[in-house]
């Protein structure tokens, strides 16, 4: 006897709206997984901060004690630090007001967000790189002692970013392999939605 497609597509649509369903609702244990998510940023940005904070001191320093291509590698770092800075200040204090949640859909999507734009920024960070051995070569060919410190700093600053969001990257990653464990645990019943916990 053949099943009508019909019924089958009935099927289909119904175990997918059970899912969907089930997914939409709270799991306790995912408030765990976003907080960690969290506080990763959170030391992040104090990281960034810290990096900046530092550069705009010691390039404030060296930018009045020195001349030439020292002194537009110090402008520069101080330049480029306090847009560092004001992103640092920026992503801690959305990482302080996000609440870790328990919604499934919330969290793939917080947790891939993140993941996403590491690893644009670390495209960028190779961009940066490219730029300023652009800047320094130019600098050279033309004799421009400017470019050539404002290229150092930019090298320096991009190869910064780039192991600061390969790391970021690499905690991100890994934590975010734990959410499988964590869906695994999911089932349904006739009253609802059930976690089971494995001790």
């Amino acid at each position: 006897m053949k099943k009508s497609p019909l019924i089958i597509s009935l099927l289909v649509v119904f175990i997918l709206l059970l899912t969907s369903e089930a997914f939409a609702q709270e799991i306790p244990a995912l408030s765990d997984f976003n907080r960690t998510r969290l506080d990763y940023n959170q030391k992040g940005m104090i990281i960034l901060g810290s990096w900046a904070v530092g550069n705009m001191v010691w390039g404030g320093i060296g930018a009045s004690q020195t001349i030439g291509q020292n002194k537009a590698f110090h402008q520069m770092n101080l330049y480029w630090n306090s847009v560092n800075l004001m992103i640092a200040g920026f992503g801690y204090w959305q990482a302080t007001k996000e609440v870790p949640g328990t919604d499934f859909w919330a969290t793939m999507e917080g947790q891939q967000g993140i993941e996403k734009v590491l690893l644009l920024n670390g495209a960028l960070d190779v961009a940066y790189m490219a730029g300023g051995f652009f800047m320094k070569e130019r600098g050279l060919r033309k004799g421009n002692d400017r470019l050539i410190g404002f290229g150092k700093s930019v090298i320096l600053q991009g190869a910064f970013l780039l192991a600061f969001d390969g790391v970021m990257y690499g905690f991100h990653h890994v934590h975010g392999k734990e959410l499988p464990n964590l869906v695994q645990n999911i089932s349904l019943g006739p009253t609802g939605v059930y976690f089971r916990m494995n001790f």
